[in-house]
């Protein structure tokens, strides 16, 4: 992780960045150097958000597949990205003044809502519930949020352009000023997932084995339930829509390290964040000096991965 942070702030930059200038940028900055002020006011903010992004997808990836039971649970596969997009076009073409935070606010009541029709159609708090019709109301709430985010672009064409960007999601706008705004609330989120990590073991041994050893079945699912909208919502309402990290990086994390969530979660944080961080250092390098998304990235990585999950017959 540490690697790829270090390589992103000076590689693929249309002005000359030697990494001896990446590190005098953070230990002895000159004032008028180009170079360090490329990578202290633009570089670093964009690596560290990439990273707290990653960061909080995996987790919230961890949260979902522990409490459906469900391997194909994430963000992206139940409808929870579908919905914060739809809130975030809501708030971006109705009321583009209320900005990031309006932004991030949006992202996750609409996350909310998908999260909460996804668990009802599919029959999620439901004990030894089907994880097939689970997916399959995940799918069908994405189609129709994805429908009606399109409807808002078409109606209002003046603030498509954002939309769009948002929607193919892009660290390249990623300031100091996102990096503010989003850290205390990632912060949150993830100490929240590690505490909420022994109650996950549990709940692995199914619900009534999980409730004789004293385990609030529906406090906890509430709460994870709240932390991957956290999670989810501040991340995409800081880059945009980043999909896959969650599906994949959870699988990474318990090949490396074993089932258990207190382990497994922190390897699958490091893992999220590194990858993500790595997708948007190759975002500049495939079509340089022009940028590709690196939720574009993303997609091409966890789409085969989503194939061959299903292919194993996970579902």
């Amino acid at each position: 992780m540490l690697l790829i942070s270090w390589l992103s702030l000076f590689t693929w930059s249309s002005i000359a960045i030697s990494p001896l200038d990446a590190l005098q940028a953070l230990y002895q900055f000159d004032q008028d150097s180009i170079a360090q002020h490329i990578v202290r006011d633009l570089r670093l903010p964009r690596v560290l958000v990439a990273l707290l992004v990653g960061a909080c997808l995996a987790a919230a990836g961890v949260i979902m597949q522990g409490l459906t039971l469900n391997p194909l649970a994430s963000p992206s596969v139940l409808g929870v990205n579908a919905g914060a997009a739809l809130g975030m076009a809501l708030v971006s073409t109705i009321t583009p003044w209320f900005g990031l935070l309006g932004t991030t606010v949006a992202a996750m009541i609409g996350g909310g809502l998908a999260w909460s029709l996804v668990m009802l159609l599919g029959s999620g708090w439901r004990t030894g519930n089907e994880q097939g019709r689970l997916v399959l109301a995940g799918v069908a709430i994405s189609a129709l949020c994805a429908a009606l985010t399109k409807a808002l672009v078409i109606i209002e064409e003046d603030q498509a352009s954002a939309v769009i960007t948002w929607l193919a999601g892009s660290l390249t706008d990623a300031r100091w000023q996102t990096f503010d705004a989003f850290w205390p609330v990632a912060i949150v989120g993830l100490l929240g997932a590690s505490l909420l990590s022994p109650s996950l073991n549990l709940l692995q041994l199914g619900d009534d084995n999980a409730r004789n050893l004293g385990v609030s079945i529906g406090l906890v699912k509430l709460i994870g339930s709240f932390l991957v909208l956290l999670l989810v919502g501040a991340s995409l309402g800081a880059v945009g829509s980043i999909s896959f990290v969650g599906l994949l990086v959870p699988h990474m994390a318990k090949l490396l390290i074993g089932q258990d969530h207190r382990r497994f979660l922190p390897i699958a944080i490091l893992l999220g964040a590194s990858l993500v961080a790595l997708a948007d250092t190759l975002s500049r390098a495939i079509i340089f000096p022009m940028e590709t998304p690196a939720g574009a990235i993303l997609a091409l990585i966890g789409a085969p991965f989503f194939i061959y999950l299903v292919r194993k017959k996970t579902l």
